[in-house]
């Protein structure tokens, strides 16, 4: 008699589960049709954000803060709504409850990526950089190609992508070589002791000013800096675009043209020079017995 009812009991049970089930088999379905309407939706929405911020935004920062902003906005909303959709019960209030509760338990679990996400809305909005410019920061140096909301992409001058976490950007110095519109280059050029000073300075003022690609403003300098072991060191200081190609380029040519007119004005660039000097350390041994060696006694 008891075995009965237990089985019944458990019957009853399955039977009741199943029949929940049944019932929210339209729901879920209506939810995942909901999902994949999302998708759509959502690429959709970053297209029209794009549009929108070209239309509206001359940053392409803050395109990419719009576009984006769109597309997480669309699924939130489409999330949002299959749940509902699969769960009838569930209302507004209990939403936002467990989504209270959850964002806790998700901070901890999850701050390093929340921490990029924040960083990133801030790096799209205060704009330190655009796609585009060259950076450096941390060991890293290269083209900002993306900005990401997790991370920022830089492809480096040996053609290599790095993503670095935006967290590690917004928190530590970043150098933007690109950020203004002339860059500066210091050339080191020694010359011999013999050298006439004044003249080598006004021969490398002439040299560096007639070298293609040296901007006219600001003027080229020159500066005596030290007296060197072997040389008396100037240095040439000169601005140019601020690309690192440029940069590279610019100071191919103004070495060769430096070297070419020293040659012809019999300028010598010393190589480094070491005088050394010998000792017969017999004659100033001093642990030599009278009468040894070169002493005399007495």
């Amino acid at each position: 008699m008891i075995m009965s009812e237990s089985l019944e009991t458990i019957r009853d049970s399955l039977q009741d589960l199943i029949g929940r089930a049944v019932e929210l088999i339209p729901g879920i379905l209506a939810a995942l049709i909901v999902l994949a309407l999302t998708a759509y939706a959502a690429k959709a929405a970053r297209d029209i954000g794009s549009k929108a911020g070209m239309a509206t935004a001359n940053s392409a920062s803050l395109r990419l803060l719009i576009e984006q902003t769109c597309y997480i906005a669309t699924w939130a909303g489409g999330v949002l709504f299959a749940a509902i959709l699969a769960f009838p019960g569930l209302q507004l209030g209990d939403v936002i409850a467990a989504l209270g509760l959850g964002t806790v338990a998700i901070g901890f679990a999850f701050q390093d990526i929340f921490k990029n996400f924040l960083a990133g809305i801030l790096l799209l909005l205060q704009e330190p950089f655009e796609i585009g410019d060259q950076i450096v920061v941390s060991d890293y140096e290269g083209v900002v190609e993306h900005i990401d909301i997790r991370t920022t992409s830089i492809r480096t001058y040996q053609g290599e992508r790095v993503l670095v976490p935006n967290s590690t950007i917004f928190t530590n110095p970043v150098q933007v070589r690109t950020a203004y519109s002339s860059r500066r280059s210091d050339l080191g050029v020694g010359v011999d002791y013999n050298t006439p000073l004044s003249d080598t300075a006004s021969l490398l003022e002439r040299i560096i000013c007639q070298v293609e690609g040296v901007l006219p403003e600001p003027e080229p300098s020159i500066d005596l800096v030290c007296f060197n072991d072997s040389s008396i060191d100037f240095v040439v200081r000169y601005w140019t675009l601020p690309q690192m190609k440029e940069v590279c380029v610019v100071q191919t040519r103004a070495i060769l043209a430096i070297k070419r007119e020293f040659d012809r004005a019999n300028i010598t660039i010393p190589y480094p020079i070491r005088t050394l000097y010998y000792f017969d350390q017999e004659k100033y041994n001093d642990y030599l017995p009278a009468g040894d060696g070169n002493t005399t006694p007495r």
